[in-house]
């Protein structure tokens, strides 16, 4: 049987899952408000919007936004319709396709930043010292690497 967690651990457990759910729904709901977009739409734009020739390859773009295949597929089907990106062959390897950014995402995107930004500053960043900044940049790096690994590893394992 598995060891319960000890007072102060479940106390932080309970308050990161009760706060994280709470400050997600505020973001999303400020940026539907401001700008009409997801958060899904939001974090894919971005990412398009940094990769080189605004576009990346849709197996890639769903390890980055952490989509299975049929999610990702249908966020971009959606995201197609509205003019945001579009979906192309890949060049090097025509059995594969990319996202690419549309100059209507980027400009969907430019629009959004700057509330989606304030959103995050007063729901969250405002009311952090850098000592907790730093302190939340490691503990989130330190764990996204370890889960990274974890998936990369049982992904590799069940290739095998």
């Amino acid at each position: 049987m598995t060891e319960s967690l000890d007072s102060a651990r479940l106390a932080a457990w309970r308050a990161y899952i009760e706060s994280s759910q709470r400050l997600f729904t505020q973001l999303e709901e400020d940026l539907r408000a401001d700008s009409e977009l997801s958060f899904a739409d939001y974090h894919v734009l971005v990412l398009l919007s940094e990769a080189p020739g605004q576009r990346l390859r849709m197996g890639e773009l769903a390890s980055r936004l952490v989509f299975s295949p049929s999610r990702l597929t249908y966020q971009i089907s959606t995201m197609q319709r509205r003019g945001l990106v579009t979906r192309q062959p890949c060049p090097d390897d025509r059995r594969g396709s990319e996202a690419v950014l549309t100059a209507a995402g980027l400009l969907t995107l430019r629009d959004a930043a700057p509330h989606h930004l304030a959103s995050v500053r007063n729901h969250l960043m405002d009311d952090l010292d850098d000592d907790e900044v730093a302190c939340l940049t490691r503990i989130f790096e330190r764990l996204g690497h370890r889960l990274r690994a974890a998936r990369d590893a049982s992904v590799t394992h069940a290739e095998n």
